[in-house]
């Protein structure tokens, strides 16, 4: 692969000729619907994509390991010991990779040697196309192949999703490290979040592609709203735990129920939030079952119907998000357009007819710069398999 081939002469210049070099790849993810009720409880659609994250990796004796990226080289060579790891802001971009082998270590899979690895992306980065979450998982598969672990998949998921959440400070849900280490080439997963029970459901499109469309608005996560968002909701299951002790989590309520306990949540706006989470859940159930009986115009339409309240109930899509999702349901041929990721910039996911792909392009591209001021990017995704050694 051409790309392998560049990652080695980046390699040899960085950190010399080594034998046996081992190959990774690990997707990056799309969610083609079931935004933001991952960590309310529901249900999610995402597939692995043929962007992600490729690696070189040379073991050696010493307990250091020296990362360098080829999508971020004025960082340079990054080096940290391979044992007591804490959060560092000079490891900058490489705390994913520490923060994954810090929590396999308190998991008790201790590392006992170092690594000499070389990273190239091709998912852009602040893309909304979890470049983190196929970080870790990567990290995760290295380790495990390297020390013979042995953990599953699953596990080593959870442990990626807690590297984000507890070393790195990303309150984020399950579904990331999920889509990118179960994916499955041509299938998305219907997961639900609450459970983990999961399964593989194809994804046939017929004349159609999926179209991510990239603002180019730079955007950081620990940084934004989410995690306040996720109070938002937390705070408002407990208003109805105190009528329904039960209830663990907003997926676990249909629409009619949960119209029937909202009065509970004093907070007009947290009302709204727990609104998105339980509508969001049945709203991908809906979906799932509608591409399963091959009707992707009704597919279409809650893929529409998502981003509207992604934007009015939950308030995470923003001008440019928005501009994306209105002009491409102004163009002949896409079937349906949403906000994917968790908003706040990022990108959005589209079904389009391929031969209406390139004009979906034009209008979007020169409506997007008039009212934006700059251009966004277009990819059109396959659907890939999880993170795995080559």
């Amino acid at each position: 692969m051409k790309i392998f081939e560049d990652m080695q002469k980046v390699f040899e210049e960085k950190f010399g000729v080594a034998e046996n070099l081992q190959k990774y790849f690990s997707p990056g993810r799309v969610n083609l619907i079931g935004e933001h009720t991952d960590y309310n409880g529901g249900n999610v659609f995402p597939c692995a994509i043929s962007l992600g994250t490729y690696a070189l990796v040379a073991p050696h004796s010493d307990t250091k390991t020296r990362v360098y990226s080829m999508n971020m080289s004025d960082k340079g060579v990054i080096e940290f010991p391979m044992n007591g790891l804490k959060y560092k802001n000079e490891y900058d971009w490489a705390n994913y990779v520490a923060g994954t082998v810090a929590t396999l270590e308190q998991a008790g899979h201790k590392a006992t040697h170092g690594f000499d690895i070389v990273i190239n992306g091709t998912l852009p980065a602040g893309a909304g196309l979890s470049s983190s979450a196929s970080l870790e998982v990567l990290t995760a598969v290295i380790l495990n192949e390297n020390f013979n672990f042995n953990l599953d998949m699953v596990e080593m998921v959870k442990l990626s999703q807690k590297a984000e959440n507890e070393f790195v400070g990303m309150n984020c849900g399950i579904m990331d490290q999920f889509a990118v280490g179960m994916g499955k080439k041509d299938c998305a997963i219907l997961l639900d979040c609450n459970t983990l029970k999961y399964r593989y459901s194809p994804v046939k499109l017929n004349d159609c592609s999926i179209v991510i469309t990239n603002t180019n608005k730079p955007h950081s996560l620990v940084t934004s709203a989410y995690n306040e968002r996720r109070s938002q909701c937390e705070h408002a299951l407990k208003e109805v735990q105190a009528v329904k002790p039960d209830l663990k989590a907003w997926g676990e309520l249909t629409n009619e129920e949960f119209e029937k306990l909202q009065d509970n949540i004093s907070d007009p706006i947290e009302r709204l939030r727990a609104r998105h989470a339980v509508r969001e859940n049945q709203r991908t159930l809906e979906a799932v079952a509608a591409l399963e009986n091959n009707d992707i115009e009704k597919f279409g339409k809650l893929m529409h119907d998502s981003h509207v309240s992604l934007c009015e109930d939950y308030d995470v899509t923003g001008i440019e998000l928005d501009t994306l999702a209105e002009l491409a349901w102004s163009v002949d041929g896409c079937i349906g357009s949403r906000m994917t990721g968790a908003g706040f910039g990022g990108s959005t996911v589209s079904i389009v007819k391929n031969s209406a792909i390139e004009n979906f392009k034009k209008v979007l591209s020169e409506g997007y710069t008039k009212k934006i001021g700059y251009s966004p990017s277009f990819y059109v995704a396959d659907i890939s398999d999880g993170t795995h050694k080559i």
